[in-house]
């Protein structure tokens, strides 16, 4: 600001968290030109008049509200134009930038991230606003409940409280201070019901997986609890479900077992009563001995087998060719079957197994003192010398 040099930002952040005002703010502060366009109403033939305007001014900011819902053609026209000068670009979106838009368009401007608003910040704006000679010019008078009432119904949404004090201003302004009472017969409910197509279902999903591997039972039910406020019992089904196999797993089958069940009843009674099985399953793994191995094990395997040659050994084979009968699998030796090697011969001393030593499971440590055992009593691909081995 102080040497007058415009950059191009992306504005990124939940709504009614001023974005779009903090853009307005920067170009005027600059003195230079602006123009404004929604991304959800501009055609291409707004944005080239959008450009030819440009040409005019130098300094000239582009303000794309909403720049997130510009297609991939719309982005790719914006490139030149950012790129040669011709206009400064300054995003705003509540979408995750580094999902919505274009790697390239990202590579030429600077993200910033606007928090939502904390309660008593929006309580600071709703002051203001009662006060300002553009607002409500101290007309009208509210009680410190019911202004601290707004910004807990607002969410860190400086928009959404402003709409609740104009109208709580419009029923109640004549008759002494506005209550909290008063403001709650407007709203009573939160705005923290989440589109389940926007950026903050997505965390919300993200941070309930990662709080049942972190043992926080708290945490983990009240992100579940903003998801079935969001109504979406999909995206729960499939991340408990994951969770329990990848985080819980061998640690405690029983309490897997338990998830898909919880699963099965939420599906068959349907929200609200949901709720009920599928908070019985987050606790359940929540305070359940953790187990990775078996995620780690197959992850381990799956970057193997991604670069590796496939080889099988022929007595593995479906119907294998030109092998003599005391080279062929042995269906009737089951003792044979611990001791030979499946593995390639290439592979034969790879292992993808991940112990886990830090488990509480005694399942898991059952698992880890088999594989041992069966490790020290070794394999071999000498299928012949196996079979002359005494039946045990």
């Amino acid at each position: 600001m102080e040497e007058k040099l415009p950059f191009s930002f992306i504005f990124f952040g939940p709504p009614g968290t001023g974005k779009t005002t903090i853009a307005e703010a920067y170009a005027s502060s600059l003195g230079a030109h602006f123009i404004k366009l929604n991304a959800v109403t501009c055609s291409k033939k707004d944005m080239e008049a959008a450009v030819e305007e440009a040409k005019l001014w130098k300094p000239t900011l582009l303000l794309m509200d909403e720049v997130h819902r510009l297609d991939k053609g719309k982005q790719d026209y914006l490139l030149p134009f950012v790129e040669d000068g011709t206009f400064v670009l300054l995003g705003m979106t509540t979408a995750n930038p580094y999902i919505a838009l274009s790697p390239a368009i990202r590579s030429r401007t600077r993200l910033l991230e606007v928090k939502p608003l904390t309660k008593e910040e929006v309580v600071e704006g709703l002051q203001r606003a009662i006060d300002r000679p553009d607002g409500l010019g101290g007309k009208v008078a509210f009680e410190k409940d019911a202004l601290f009432a707004i910004a807990k119904l607002s969410g860190g949404d400086m928009r959404y409280s402003l709409n609740i004090l104009e109208e709580a201003a419009l029923q109640f302004g004549g008759n002494g201070p506005i209550t909290k009472e008063q403001v709650f017969e407007i709203e009573k409910v939160p705005n923290y019901a989440m589109d389940k197509d926007a950026e903050e279902h997505y965390d919300s999903v993200s941070a309930l997986q990662k709080s049942i591997r972190g043992c926080d039972v708290n945490a983990a039910l009240y992100y579940l609890a903003r998801l079935c406020s969001a109504g979406d019992l999909d995206s729960i089904k499939r991340r408990l479900l994951v969770t329990a196999y990848e985080d819980i797993g061998l640690a405690n089958p029983q309490a897997v077992m338990r998830a898909q069940l919880a699963i099965q009843a939420a599906e068959q009674v349907g929200f609200p009563e949901a709720v009920i099985p599928l908070g019985d399953a987050v606790v359940d793994l929540c305070l359940s001995p953790h187990s990775r191995t078996g995620d780690e094990s197959i992850g381990k395997a799956m970057a193997f087998a991604k670069d590796a040659p496939f080889y099988v050994q022929d007595y593995l084979k479906l119907t294998p060719v030109n092998v003599k009968e005391e080279d062929k699998y042995p269906y009737d030796r089951p003792d044979v079957w611990p001791r030979l090697q499946y593995l390639p011969d290439e592979y034969a001393n790879e292992e993808f197994f991940v112990k886990d030593e830090t488990t509480t499971s005694t399942y898991v440590r059952a698992l880890n003192a088999r594989y041992e055992e069966l490790k020290k009593a070794g394999r071999s691909s000498d299928l012949r010398a196996l079979k002359k081995r005494k039946k045990v």
